[in-house]
C-alpha cells in the first residue's frame, strides 16, 4: 500500500499535467485566452502532490499526518470548486470561469438547470483525490 500511495498522487499529477496543456477536445478546452490561468493554476497546485508523496514516502509521523492534512485540503478545494457549484452554491467568479473555459467540456452528469457542471477531466481528478486520500489514510494509520 505504501508504493501505491507514493504512485496515485504523481498519477494525479500527470493528469492534470496532460490535461492542462495537451488540447484533447472535448475532454479539454485550451483556448489561448486562459493559458496565464493555467500557469497560475499549475503553479498553486502542481506542488501539492509532489509533497504528499513525498511525505509518504519519508514515512515519518509528522509527514504523513502532513500529507494526509493536503489531502484534505485537496479534496475542500475539488468539493468547493466543482460539487458545491453543481448543487447551486456558486460565486460570479465561478460560473464566468466555468463558461469561459469549462462550458464545452465533455460532461457525464446533466447540464440542464446547473450553472456549473462538472467535467470528465475533473470527475476523474475527483476520483484520484478520493483515492489519494484513501491510500494516504491508510499508510498514515498504519504507520
Amino acid at each position: 500500500m505504501h508504493t501505491i500511495a507514493i504512485v496515485v498522487p504523481v498519477l494525479w499529477l500527470a493528469w492534470l499535467v496532460v490535461t492542462e496543456w495537451v488540447p484533447m477536445f472535448p475532454l479539454n478546452d485550451l483556448t489561448g485566452g486562459n493559458v496565464r490561468r493555467r500557469v497560475l493554476a499549475a503553479a498553486i497546485n502542481y506542488p501539492f502532490p509532489l509533497l504528499i508523496a513525498a511525505g509518504i514516502a519519508l514515512g515519518r509521523t509528522w509527514s504523513l499526518v502532513t500529507a494526509t492534512a493536503l489531502c484534505v485540503l485537496i479534496l475542500i478545494g475539488h468539493v468547493t470548486n466543482w460539487w458545491l457549484p453543481y448543487f447551486g452554491v456558486s460565486t460570479a467568479e465561478q460560473r464566468a470561469t466555468y463558461q469561459r473555459d469549462y462550458s464545452r467540456t465533455l460532461k457525464l452528469l446533466p447540464t440542464e438547470g446547473h450553472d456549473v457542471v462538472i467535467d470528465v477531466q475533473h470527475m476523474v481528478v475527483g476520483a484520484l483525490s478520493l483515492i489519494m486520500m484513501a491510500t494516504t489514510l491508510v499508510v498514515t494509520l498504519a504507520g
